[in-house]
């Protein structure tokens, strides 16, 4: 009976790990699709001078100086919580 159930583990494994291989070998192909799709629609648009939607522009990045404002140390704020009438 032990040696039964061990075929049959053995012919799970065979079934499942080719299923597992079936599986990925569908994503690669769909994605090699997706690909070539992409790359064609991409060279049609340039060669038709559309500009794309999703492109960045000088002024939608973020200036490189704007930065946030340092943090107040907490001695610091209490100290203004204090002159402002605040209990501690």
């Amino acid at each position: 009976m032990a040696n039964n159930s061990k075929e049959d583990r053995e012919r799970d494994a065979v079934k499942a790990r080719a299923q597992y291989q079936a599986e990925g070998q569908a994503i690669r192909d769909r994605t090699a699709q997706l690909r070539s799709l992409r790359l064609a629609k991409e060279a049609a648009e340039l060669a038709s001078g559309v500009k794309k939607k999703n492109a960045v522009t000088r002024k939608d990045k973020k200036e490189p100086g704007t930065r946030k404002a340092k943090p107040v140390p907490l001695s610091e704020w209490l100290t203004a919580q204090q002159g402002a009438g605040r209990r501690s």
